[in-house]
């Protein structure tokens, strides 16, 4: 039997607990989920890939059968690469299907994997990377919208453009 491997591709600038009850649920229906860090060129980062990548490795740390990798190109050439059978996103409403959809059939083109839409937790349903910067930003608390390690940086990294002192 081959080992049923879905892809959790996002930029995770900052990785989120939304992020993480995505990755948990898929965990469920797959083998292996390889949570892959790409670089979204429309944004400019907060957090290099590198740190990206180590902090939703340690978030993921006690989650069997899930690992992180840098996603350096193309999505479907990652696909090709793992042998993966889908590719996995989260959804917290309308908005983002729509902006998912089109990639979702893109990737079906290029590389012929699927896109498993997984609903996100309605309790995180407010949380996205954007919205976590900008709380941060302003000097407000994000503990409980991201993993420990990755308010830290979040705060390290934004510490420079904070002119009011908090943080």
């Amino acid at each position: 039997m081959t080992s049923r491997i879905a892809v959790c591709p996002g930029s995770y600038d900052p990785v989120t607990l939304g992020h993480l009850d995505i990755v948990r649920r898929a965990r469920t229906l797959f083998e292996e989920v390889v949570v892959a860090v790409g670089i979204n060129a429309t944004k400019a980062a907060l957090l290099d890939a590198d740190e990206r990548v180590h902090l939703f490795t340690e978030a993921v740390a006690n989650l069997e059968g899930v690992r992180v990798v840098r996603m350096p190109g193309l999505l479907a050439d990652l696909c090709a690469e793992l042998g993966a059978h889908a590719i996995v996103k989260g959804l917290r409403g309308g908005a983002d299907y729509d902006a998912e959809q089109p990639m979702a059939l893109m990737n079906r083109h290029l590389s012929g994997v699927e896109t498993v839409f997984v609903t996100g937790a309605p309790e995180l349903a407010h949380v996205s990377s954007s919205m976590v910067k900008d709380v941060a930003r302003y000097g407000g608390d994000i503990t409980d919208l991201v993993p420990p390690a990755v308010s830290d940086a979040v705060y390290a990294a934004l510490a420079p453009q904070m002119k009011d002192g908090s943080r």
